[in-house]
């Protein structure tokens, strides 16, 4: 199995890779501002075939590139229906005052127009999503956005580890995710947290949106809002 991430855009956005290994078919998870040079570079690099794009949420950050990437390289870009709006209006997820501050921090003028992919497809709770020999499970983990999602996988490597979790903007090492923004929810991340994390093994690794990886038995012991449901 072949994981790689990089961290793009001002943000830092860690845009991943899984495949089953080199000269393989891949899928590309949240390639956000700035990712397409770094996704050039990893594909040439391992020699990949993107088969698929997925988004965790329609948060700028995580796919102001999916189009641009998925139309290079001719694949889908799978995204829950509730952001699936964020894809060609992503401005709609944070407030006037705050896309005013991007602009300035970016040095935009204009934001780019942003229309949605040619070929969309619901990643939808229970979904599962082949890739050249993988199978990505889809859970709906509402709380940050609407439409937030984490894609897993199991894990065929050496270390001792059953699963992958690309957790996007919902579970980080030591926190979760913000819930004030448009369509947060914090009553719906602690459910979605509750139903979602508390019951998977703690050998699943956690690849967020932001930062280093962690895993469930890491944060099960550290994260204080994990440890605050189990109390």
């Amino acid at each position: 199995m072949l994981l790689t991430s990089f961290p793009a855009g001002p943000l830092q956005a860690n845009c991943y890779f899984v495949s089953r290994g080199p000269g393989t078919g891949c899928a590309i998870i949240d390639p956000g501002m700035d990712a397409v040079d770094g996704v050039h570079q990893v594909v040439r690099e391992h020699n990949l075939k993107p088969l698929a794009v997925l988004v965790t949420h329609g948060h700028f950050d995580h796919m102001w590139t999916a189009q641009d990437v998925a139309a290079e390289y001719d694949c889908p870009v799978w995204i829950h229906p509730a952001d699936r709006h964020l894809l060609s209006d992503p401005m709609a997820a944070i407030s006037n005052e705050s896309a005013a501050m991007l602009r300035h921090q970016l040095n935009l003028v204009d934001l780019p127009e942003f229309v949605e992919p040619a070929d969309v497809r619901d990643a939808v709770d229970g979904a599962v999503i082949e890739v050249d020999g993988l199978s990505i499970t889809v859970d709906h983990v509402p709380g940050h956005t609407p439409g937030t999602v984490y894609y897993r996988v199991d894990y065929d490597g050496p270390e001792p580890v059953s699963q992958v979790m690309f957790s996007g903007d919902f579970l980080f090492a030591g926190s979760i995710g913000r819930t004030d923004l448009t369509g947060g929810s914090h009553d719906a991340m602690l459910d979605s947290l509750r139903e979602r994390v508390l019951p998977l093994p703690d050998d699943v690794v956690v690849l967020p949106g932001h930062g280093p990886q962690t895993s469930i038995g890491r944060e099960r012991a550290t994260n204080p809002f994990l440890a605050e449901l189990e109390g």
